[in-house]
């Protein structure tokens, strides 16, 4: 059991992590993200950590940190998305649907638009359009403003007639 104040340094070098990655100085934020977690471990701490893993090309590890943020709180749907999406940049797309399905169907989720967008890529890749189409149409209804989804949804559509 972590005390209250690791939780609040925990957090407050999970902000620093994150101002890191931002400007990308990505090893510092490997190091602040490591602190956080060293502190007070959470899925979404463990969730950026494998997040500035991808930006570095270092998917193996990115997957390995989502697996984590699994276990601390199953219910968090980004590590499931992001595992999907670096499996899809491995070539891995059978592997990739399940963790999308489960993105889509966590409690915990906000962005739901990008695992049906990555379903779609999946589905537009294999020449299934008939599966893309629905994923595409929802990612679109999630966020009207998804710029790229829209675009893909139309070149889709014009395919189809």
């Amino acid at each position: 059991m972590t005390s209250m104040e690791d939780r609040q340094e925990a957090e407050r070098l999970f902000q620093e992590a994150y101002e890191h990655q931002r400007a990308g100085r990505l090893e510092e934020a490997i190091r602040s993200y490591r602190r956080s977690i060293d502190l007070h471990p959470t899925a979404e701490a463990r969730t950026f950590l494998g997040w500035t893993y991808s930006f570095l090309g270092r998917l193996d590890e990115a997957i390995a940190e989502c697996r984590k943020a699994i276990e601390i709180d199953p219910t968090f749907g980004n590590p499931y998305n992001d595992i999907g999406a670096y499996l899809i940049e491995l070539g891995r797309l059978d592997e990739a649907i399940p963790w999308l399905e489960k993105a889509i169907e966590a409690p915990r989720y906000d962005p739901r638009q990008f695992p049906h967008f990555n379903l779609a890529r999946i589905y537009l890749h294999r020449y299934e359009y008939e599966k893309a189409l629905p994923h595409l149409e929802k990612a679109v209804e999630i966020e009207p403003g998804y710029t790229l989804a829209h675009r893909e949804l139309r070149k889709l559509l014009a395919r189809l007639n």
